[in-house]
């Protein structure tokens, strides 16, 4: 947990107060409702055990996982839920 609130999520630290009320995809124009969370970092500028954050809709899932993975960036890939309910996740902003 390196950054607080989870954009999209109101009333956790850094949250707009402007954001949606349910968390979006992080995809560009993508308005969709999140449903996972990429787990991700770039070994160049993070620690290992660093994790930011993409959110995506279904749509979108496998569009930004290739992204990052041909990167080598992605680290996991959670649903939303799960990820809120772990030790890891509710803490870490998507698109960070």
């Amino acid at each position: 947990m390196n950054s607080p609130g989870l954009p999209g999520l109101p009333g956790l630290p850094g949250t707009p107060s402007d954001s949606p009320a349910t968390p979006q995809c992080s995809a560009k124009g993508c308005r969709a409702d999140a449903v996972w969370v990429l787990a991700w970092n770039n070994p160049k500028l993070h620690t290992p055990e660093r994790r930011k954050t993409w959110l995506a809709c279904e749509e979108h899932r496998e569009h930004l996982s290739k992204f990052l993975g041909v990167r080598g960036f992605l680290k996991d890939v959670v649903r939303l839920a799960d990820w809120e309910d772990s030790p890891a996740g509710g803490g870490e902003p998507a698109g960070s």
